[in-house]
């Protein structure tokens, strides 16, 4: 792996897109003091995943957006995109897919900073342990920055250690085992909560179980005195009927009972109304009869005279 190309926009003094080809051998980089030269260096560090202001010679991480001047207006993002050359396909795994990688790093005010790495969305953390596993990245022993010299011979052993680390290219295991050793700790700590909390499990188990017999029981219940509420209701309705078609018969015969009452009866007015048509006759007849049996007894009383 090898670099090949740094390109800067709106970094620090970079306000303009300006592209560093970093050719085979030795590339110097000369100009008067204050030209920029050590924003070429933070920019390299920044590419590769420093996250310290201190680091970047500000108070925060967005002083590395161009702030501006009398002649020019401030930016509203920085971008440093590295190449590198991965045509031995030494990479890690993830990184190793093409011949060229590029790593991009913008940062945008008030929006904080993004990754890509050949146009994916990567985290901060995966171009950290893409540069440290292979024993480079943004602490890098070959990364002298001014003061650094002075810093070193000063510096207490573990510090010393540290940078031998980074030297002799072993700094991404540390890294890889502190993250290893983070994980197992955050494993051991959720079994500890998996058992915990299977044992509340086990109480609220327990405790549906009891509902759900309850529940069963109850639908048992229920459904007995469903069962019962029909046959009462089934009942009723039989001895309604049962009485029902009691009254119809009943109904029916006194229907019957009444018809013959009424023809009976028609039959008695008729008959009736025949006697009192025959009876004028029968008095004419009778008041003859009386009149005659006067007239004879007249006849016969003055016959015995």
């Amino acid at each position: 792996m090898r670099f090949t190309r740094l390109r800067l926009n709106g970094f620090k003094s970079f306000v303009d897109p300006t592209d560093l080809v970093i050719a085979d051998g030795l590339t110097g980089v000369v100009g008067p003091n204050g030209c920029g030269k050590s924003n070429l260096l933070e920019a390299l560090r920044w590419v590769m995943g420093e996250n310290r202001p201190t680091a970047m010679r500000g108070g925060g991480m967005e002083d590395v957006i161009f702030a501006g001047a009398s002649t020019r207006p401030a930016r509203n993002f920085a971008e440093v995109v590295l190449t590198i050359d991965n045509g031995e396909r030494l990479a890690p795994s993830g990184f190793n897919d093409a011949d060229q990688i590029e790593i991009v790093r913008r940062i945008t005010r008030d929006a904080g900073s993004a990754y890509k790495a050949n146009t994916k969305d990567v985290r901060a953390r995966d171009v950290q342990m893409l540069f440290a596993d292979a024993s480079t990245g943004a602490h890098s022993p070959a990364l002298v920055r001014q003061g650094q010299i002075a810093e070193l011979i000063n510096a207490k052993p573990k510090n010393r250690r540290m940078i031998l680390e980074e030297a002799a290219g072993i700094s991404g295991l540390y890294q890889r085992r502190h993250e290893a050793e983070l994980r197992l700790s955050a494993t051991e700590t959720n079994l500890a909560r998996v058992d915990d909390v299977l044992e509340q499990l086990g109480g609220q188990i327990a405790t549906l179980a009891r509902q759900a017999r309850q529940a069963a029981r109850y639908r048992e219940i229920g459904e007995e005195l469903r069962r019962a509420e029909g046959m009462l209701l089934f009942r009723r309705w039989a001895e309604a009927d049962h009485a029902r078609l009691a009254a119809e018969g009943d109904l029916t015969e006194r229907t019957r009972l009444a018809a013959q009452a009424e023809l009976a009866a028609r039959a008695a007015g008729k008959a009736r109304m025949a006697r009192e048509d025959a009876l004028p006759p029968k008095r004419e007849e009778e008041a003859i009869a009386a009149a005659v049996l006067q007239l004879l007894i007249v006849q016969r009383d003055a016959l015995k005279d």
